[in-house]
This record gives structure tokens, sequence and C-alpha cells, in this order.
């Protein structure tokens, strides 16, 4: 089975780059395994009572989940220095752990060292961030990030300003590779700082001014594996078939669009929803009573694991 997107950005841009996805275990099954999970539930509990929204905050809380993540390599810096990044379409926010982050050892991290990169530039803001899971902080830098596979051209963004985390909450330090690449609309990025890909259609350095977003899936969990591919500036017609229904954005936040409708089986619900099209979660989420009323036409029980 294979979820196939595609996303459209506005600009003018010239390059073409595909970057290789990996999926791993999933958070849930990892937590599961371990004996987390009831703790685990306490703290999401916990952590969404604390983060409440403060309108004298200027950090923005984002949704997080926790089953499935796709992430694949990126570099910063000159020489380049590898991260492997969590993409995601509903966030707009590029970040990595700083080498002065400490905690960052009690999970496995690459950890970017600004003294190493002759192209970086200090900016000195400082910056946080909220998921579900938890929030990561520190400061903005400055400098060239590129995207693409081993042994393919790769889509060179310089002057690009991503996040330093000199701190990262422990479950979030669990749900991540190294950290995460924001895809969606500068509008709704924390600090208002310009997201990488928007960044490379500003510079022109893309073109045409969208890409495609292949996910792959399997029953099993027995990652990691090669499971997707992103193909910025173009097409990606080896995955996609030659269908192609395009959907107009109704806000440049998150990729949102209109639905009409919803169903499943005996249910129908025609009152139209504005939906996100989010390639960091992998359930879907939506007013109770809709999916309590799908739930129940698809004969579904509740199971928290």
């Amino acid at each position: 089975m294979k979820l196939i997107i595609l996303l459209a950005l506005l600009g003018v841009v010239q390059a073409v780059v595909q970057v290789e996805l990996t999926r791993r275990i999933s958070k849930r099954t990892r937590l599961i395994k371990s004996g987390l999970w009831p703790l685990y539930c306490r703290y999401k509990e916990a952590l969404r009572l604390k983060n409440k929204p403060n309108p004298t905050k200027s950090s923005q809380t984002l949704i997080g989940d926790i089953d499935f993540e796709y992430a694949g390599n990126i570099t910063i810096g000159t020489p380049p220095q590898y991260f492997v990044v969590t993409f995601d379409t509903g966030s707009s926010n590029l970040w990595i752990p700083d080498k002065s982050c400490t905690k960052c050892n009690e999970h496995p991290m690459n950890q970017f060292d600004q003294t190493l990169s002759t192209t970086y530039k200090s900016n000195g803001q400082a910056f946080s961030i909220t998921y579900g899971d938890g929030t990561a902080k520190g400061f903005l830098g400055e400098d060239t990030v590129m995207l693409g596979t081993v042994g393919m051209d790769p889509l060179v963004i310089p002057k690009t300003t991503f996040g330093q985390a000199t701190s990262i909450d422990q479950y979030l330090q669990v749900d991540l590779y190294d950290g995460i690449m924001g895809l969606a609309f500068q509008s709704i990025a924390v600090d208002n700082v310009v997201p990488p890909l928007v960044n490379a259609i500003n510079q022109q350095v893309m073109n045409p001014s969208y890409f495609t977003v292949y996910l792959g899936f399997y029953e099993t969990v027995i990652g990691p594996w090669p499971d997707g591919m992103i193909t910025y500036g173009d097409f990606d017609s080896m995955n996609c078939g030659p269908l192609i229904a395009w959907q107009p954005l109704s806000s440049a936040t998150y990729f949102q669009f209109h639905a009409s409708s919803v169903s499943a089986k005996t249910y129908t619900n025609s009152k139209g929803f504005d939906v996100i099209s989010d390639i960091s979660t992998s359930t879907i989420n939506g007013p109770k009573g809709v999916l309590d009323k799908i739930a129940s036409a698809i004969g579904a029980d509740y199971n928290q694991a």
C-alpha cells in the first residue's frame, strides 16, 4: 500500500533533487515494549495541561504524533555536517541539536559544531518550539543547508536560518533522529523564521516551485529501511501514477484544503471541513462527534495501546 501526497509552494525556482526517506519502529511500539507506555500517557496529559495557550509566550505549540515518522539526510555547514531529520509538513522550522546540548547524549544524536563551518553566521536570537511531545530550546544560526541523497546533485540553500537546540525534552528526544525539518509556510514559523524551502524559492534555486512526497507503507515494524522519497522541484513520476488531482489550499499556513464530505460505510457527513495534510502524523484526527460515528460505522473499538 502506498500513500502519495503532492504538495505545492508558490514561487520561482530551479533544480530537481530527491531525498530518500527512512521509517523506523513507531514510538508507540518502542514505549510499549519497554514498559513505559502508561508513564508516557501520564506525561502527555501533564504536558497538555502545562502548555495551554498563553498569549504572553512567543513559542508556538504544534501537534506531534506517536506512531510513524519519515526521516532523511540533510547537511548543514561548510564542510557539510550530516544530520538525519524528520520531515514535517505540519511545522515550518528547521532545527538540530547543538554541540552544547549536553543532555542530547542521553539519546545518540549528531550535534552541530558551528566552529567547524566556514559559512556559518551567528544570529544570537533565542528560539523555543513546542510539539506534542515536548520542547526544544536554544538559539538561531545561519548557514548553508543541503538536501539530497548521496550520489545525486543536492539542493543547496545558502543563508538558511535554523535552530541550534541546547535543550530538548526527554520524550521529544525519544521521538527524534537528530532534528526536525518543517516544510510548511512562514506564516506559522516560530519567530517568523524563513523556512528552508521558502528560502530556496526566494533565492531561485529550485524549479518548479513544488515538491512531491511519496510515503511507503508496510504491515511489519522491523525498520529502519528505505521507505519513501521527497522530490524537490519536480513531480515524482517513479512512484506516482499519471492521474493528478490538484486541490487549492484554503490557507497558506499548514497544507490546508477544503474537504466537501467524509464517509465510512453507512456514515456520511457533507457539512464540509478544512483539513491538513501532515506527513508526520500517522492518524486521522478530527471532531470527536464525527470520529465517533466513523468508528461506530466501521465497528472500531478503542484501544489505548
